[in-house]
């Protein structure tokens, strides 16, 4: 127990959100851990010291410089450089020649602004170190996640210098693992550092402190400064172990963030949006671990909460903060969740919208019922149009698939994130041919959000194995190497996001070029027009094309009979034996040979694609379907996959 701890009479615990924490949401791993501290009976306060940098600076600048500029760009730790480790002039013009200007080409307006924001820094620093009363507490744990990690040493810093007494603590993804193993071996006044899951060890720690104990040899904690063991190696982490039932958690408390932003005039503008955790791990990734993501870490495994559990804690978070839009944190969505947490959502009709991340291959009825319950933005891991690419991704979906799911959203009105990525090793120039002749068919759809090369980023399986994949001179993003100016082999252990070379020797846009810039069109096109089909009497359907490049305006076809059949059953992508075998072409007597015409005909207008004889028409139904209408085909003949 520390000389602070004695002076205070037990324990109080300060946890601190540093600059570029987002402004317009808390802290879902501070929310946690001050619930857990309240749970053990520990005194504890939360500040969101980014919340003060935002009205330092002016929300404008916060916003531009922590989430409008790229993230791997790293400006926003880059500001904070200076005050951690002293003046460094010519590193601070190689880190803007090479990472600013020759990565991501900013213009010299931009950097000339990035300048100006760096000269509040010290300043600001000094201003926190003045207004809060470090000294007061035992403890000072500070949360790290993207672009917060030199803001918070910076500060960490100063406070360890003023009030040694004072234990210093980290946690958060930059911490995790091996990062954070070489993040406490260069920065002496971290005390404690929390890597993964803190659920069990913060609270061991406190026990462990009240009792005066030590907390070495916690599962999950890094601590004791350079111990080493008889052979003299520094000992290996022991991973903390995962929370099994997640029911068991605390509802985060919230309050803190509510009572710092609301007398802000920064921040008054701001809209906010509350975290909820329903699930922890992949279980996607349990079964197939996508080549290029890293975001579990040690903690692929997948577990959810109680659907009531899930209920409660949205409705108790909803009518304590007065918040009505909430985003999910999960990876995955629980498919369960549609048989449970979803329909309770739908029915009790909270007012309440959300943002959900979910597996591409859902049926069309799982849109609707996404939708139902306020899932009004998904981010459906898209990725790929192309099924050879998405193979290489170990995605488990298809190009078809994934067009399916973009055209029940659009009939829904759920808004699909998604990014298209390319430069995966293997892929090949008859990928993007074949992408962007679909992109051009999809027109009418929702476009990507983004688009990128893909990285090589820490726990992903690129990351374990590269050579297998035909990358090599793996290598840490350049901004790394300038916020962290220490041995070239500390520095891979620290970073989280890599470059590389392929093998073969191509470049990352060697294949998708055009594509890209087909993408970029399609992103900005703001009048894309629409193909649709609705019901036209006694099982007959008319289609409506209004898309951009329709002639002499909107262009209408009336489709009868079996031809009216074959198009409602490709709703969702048929193998042609499925199509010839409908009950109303067997009974028209129309021979095989006159369905593939059909077929053709509809690909030839964009009205369907088609791929390994598979047929999806492309129409969004107008006005959307109810419950009831989903299309039967012959079971036997329905493939599975």
């Amino acid at each position: 127990m520390t000389a602070a701890v004695d002076r205070m009479g037990g324990e109080r615990v300060l946890l601190v959100s540093m600059p570029f924490g987002a402004v317009e949401r808390p802290s879902l791993g501070l929310g946690l851990i001050q619930a857990h501290c309240r749970r053990a009976g520990v005194d504890c306060e939360t500040i969101y010291l980014n919340l003060a940098f935002a009205e330092r600076l002016g929300l404008d600048d916060y916003m531009w410089l922590g989430g409008e500029l790229p993230y791997t760009a790293f400006a926003g730790d880059w500001l904070f450089a200076e005050a951690l480790y002293g003046p460094a002039p010519e590193a601070d013009a190689r880190f803007v020649e090479n990472v600013l200007q020759r990565t991501w080409h900013l213009s010299d307006t931009d950097v000339e602004r990035i300048w100006r924001l760096r000269a509040e820094v010290i300043p600001f620093l000094d201003q926190c170190l003045d207004s809060v009363p470090w000294g007061d507490f035992t403890l000072i744990g500070f949360t790290s996640v993207f672009q917060q990690n030199i803001a918070s040493l910076a500060l960490a810093a100063r406070v360890k210098a003023a009030h040694a007494d004072v234990t210093i603590a980290f946690g958060g993804a930059n911490w995790e693992e091996a990062m954070g193993v070489a993040l406490y071996d260069q920065f002496e006044f971290v005390d404690l550092a929390f890597s993964g899951e803190a659920d069990r060890s913060f609270p061991a720690v406190l026990l462990a402190r009240r009792a005066g104990q030590s907390v070495d040899g916690i599962a999950g904690l890094i601590s004791g400064r350079r111990a080493t063991g008889a052979a003299g190696e520094t000992p290996a982490l022991v991973r903390s172990p995962v929370v099994e039932r997640l029911d068991d958690l605390p509802v985060p408390d919230f309050d803190p963030y509510f009572l710092q932003l609301r007398p802000n005039p920064a921040t008054a503008s701001v809209t906010p949006t509350l975290l909820v955790e329903t699930a922890r791990g992949c279980w996607w990734g349990e079964r197939s671990h996508c080549t290029f993501c890293g975001l579990n870490g040690a903690t692929m495994a997948f577990r959810s909460k109680s659907p009531d559990r899930v209920v409660g804690e949205i409705r108790f978070l909803h009518q304590r903060h007065g918040v009505s839009t909430f985003s999910v944190v999960d990876d995955i969505l629980d498919m369960r969740y549609f048989r449970t947490v979803l329909p309770k959502l739908a029915d009790a009709r909270l007012g309440t919208d959300f943002f959900w991340e979910v597996k591409a291959t859902l049926t069309r009825r799982q849109v609707r019922q996404l939708r139902d319950a306020g899932a009004l933005y998904i981010q459906p891991g898209v990725e790929s149009l192309s099924d050879h690419v998405l193979a290489l991704m170990r995605k488990g979906t298809t190009g078809l698939r994934n067009i399916e799911l973009l055209k029940w959203c659009k009939e829904y009105g759920v808004k699909p994130l998604w990014n298209l990525l390319y430069g995966f090793p293997g892929e090949t120039a008859a990928d993007y041919e074949e992408t962007e002749a679909l992109i051009h068919a999809i027109w009418h759809l929702d476009p990507p959000t983004g688009y990128g090369p893909i990285r090589l980023d820490r726990f992903s399986p690129y990351h374990e194995d590269p050579k297998g994949f035909g990358m090599v001179n793996v290598r840490p993003m350049p901004p790394f190497i300038y916020l962290y100016p220490f041995d070239p082999a500390v520095v891979a252990e620290i970073a989280y996001y890599f470059d590389f070379d392929y093998s073969d020797g191509r470049r990352d846009d060697e294949y998708a070029g055009d594509c890209i810039e087909l993408t970029k069109a399609w992103m900005a096109d703001t009048d894309r027009g629409m193909l649709s089909v609705r019901p036209d009497g006694e099982g007959d359907v008319l289609v409506v094309d209004t898309r951009r490049g329709v002639v002499d305006g909107p262009v209408r076809a009336v489709l009868q009979g079996w031809k009216a059949a074959v198009y409602r059953a490709c709703d969702r992508s048929q193998l042609f034996d499925t199509l010839a075998a409908l009950t109303e072409v067997a009974e028209a007597g129309v021979s095989d040979e006159e369905v593939r015409a059909f077929l053709v005909r509809c690909a030839t207008y964009q009205l369907m694609v088609e791929h390994a004889d598979r047929w999806l028409s492309l129409a969004v139904h107008t006005p959307e379907r109810d419950e009831g209408a989903e299309v039967r085909v012959p079971i036997d003949l329905v493939a599975v996959g």
